[in-house]
């Protein structure tokens, strides 16, 4: 009966996501988001990867405490973020700040191997447990600075943050392929922007603001270890 309940609900959170869509399109440049995104969104089960009291939340359009003064990105915004990659079966992504697991696990659906790096040790270990869990296994989680990127899996063909830097970290730009996408948010506190980074087959980047955001920060240094 509970697993009917979040099911209808997460029906729910498909509607919300598709007219938040069609409101920021102007911004976003996107009216209606791809199809394989929606659905994966549609059966990844939300509820597993937030804190047990907000379970009965877990499908509302808006972001989650997590603990540690984090919170797992709202369902729209996993969506688009998600989106904007544009990711293909055979490509391999890096995520920086892995939470709970709930964006590794939407990006596993799409794509064949998840790099997923966490800086809290605690949000990491409970992570390991919850993926494992629900049976999650092309996800490779590391502890660390995610700010350094993960070069030894380096190059990817996408990158998403779930963290906002000042500027865009250029170890994150190096570990991008050719012909790959990296969606970060990015900016000072208050003024953060969610970046569309394309580098062509050449090398050569271009970057675009899509929509006014506000993430955690990421924790930066070219010294970043794990």
């Amino acid at each position: 009966m509970e697993e009917q309940h979040f099911t209808a609900m997460r029906r729910g959170m498909i509607q919300h996501i598709t007219l938040h869509a069609a409101v920021v399109c102007d911004h976003s440049g996107k009216a209606a988001l791809d199809q394989r995104v929606m659905a994966v969104m549609g059966e990844v089960a939300r509820h597993e990867f937030v804190p047990h009291e907000y379970r009965g939340m877990a499908y509302e359009d808006h972001p989650l405490p997590i603990g540690y003064d984090k919170t797992v990105s709202q369902p729209f915004m996993v969506a688009l973020m998600t989106d904007l990659l544009e990711i293909e079966p055979h490509h391999r992504v890096l995520e920086i700040g892995t939470g709970l697991g709930y964006q590794a696990a939407v990006l596993s659906r799409l794509a064949e191997t998840v790099y997923s790096i966490e800086i809290i040790e605690e949000l990491h270990i409970e992570a390991q447990r919850r993926l494992k869990g629900q049976g999650y296994g092309n996800i490779e989680l590391r502890l660390g600075n995610g700010y350094g990127g993960w070069p030894e899996e380096a190059p990817f063909d996408a990158i998403i943050a779930t963290a906002a830097p000042d500027l865009i970290p250029p170890p994150l730009l190096q570990q991008l392929k050719p012909g790959g996408k990296m969606v970060i948010p990015a900016g000072i506190e208050d003024a953060q922007q969610l970046i569309e980074v394309v580098k062509d087959t050449q090398g050569r980047l271009k970057t675009r603001e899509v929509l006014a955001v506000r993430f955690s920060t990421m924790i930066a240094g070219d010294d970043a270890s794990f």
